[in-house]
């Protein structure tokens, strides 16, 4: 017969998750031992190798259920308004309010997925990948004749735009300084006026050979 799950296992799972994340973002994911999460979670560490039997596969769970949700966000904006810049500038509000409860579970993911088995790291880079098709889009749709002409910019550009907002968990301090939604309007407004700027550097040069 199967066992049956307890009502309370997700929440629990749950749980561990986020204290895991929390544990690993201050003392290292290799530093750490299954052993030492169980003594910070406050249970034992048979009840962690209940719902994981490795701390890869936990490590895992912390960047899947992490980089799923951020994706899950970020497609969720809607994009359907006239106003493309507009559509840009609530994805990156977005994203940056979907990081702030979640700082340990991004530098986990940025410091510790290079310990992962590759498998399971391409699983995560997919992810990634899905993100950043979903911004590249936004972002194409601001300045289509510019990425018409320029194909091989539109990736880099929106990984400068995932650049800025990543490390904002390094340096922001809440209640000081820059509010998170300030900032997004700043590296909205940043992108889209150097992307403007581009094309009406293109412009100008066609105007000035014609």
């Amino acid at each position: 017969m199967a066992r049956s799950i307890a009502p309370d296992h997700a929440e629990k799972r749950r749980a561990i998750l986020r204290k895991a994340a929390a544990f690993f973002a201050e003392n290292g994911f290799d530093r750490s031992s299954m052993s030492q999460l169980a003594t910070a979670c406050g249970v034992s560490k048979a009840l962690i190798y209940h719902y994981y039997d490795s701390k890869d596969a936990l490590l895992f769970d912390i960047v899947h259920s992490y980089l799923a949700a951020l994706r899950d966000v970020i497609q969720g904006v809607d994009q359907s308004g006239p106003d493309k810049q507009e559509n840009l500038r609530a994805i990156v509000h977005a994203i940056l309010s979907a990081y702030r409860d979640s700082d340990a579970e991004h530098q986990v993911q940025t410091e510790a997925m290079k310990s992962l088995p590759a498998a399971q790291r391409e699983k995560l880079a997919e992810l990634q990948r899905d993100m950043v098709r979903t911004v590249s889009e936004a972002l194409r749709a601001v300045t289509p004749e510019y990425y018409r002409s320029h194909p091989e910019k539109l990736r880099p550009v929106a990984m400068t735009l995932f650049g800025m907002l990543n490390w904002f968990y390094m340096w922001h301090r809440p209640g000081k300084g820059i509010t998170r939604g300030e900032y997004a309007d700043l590296v909205t407004d940043l992108v889209l006026r150097g992307v403007t700027g581009l094309e009406q550097d293109r412009s100008d040069r066609a105007g000035k050979a014609g």
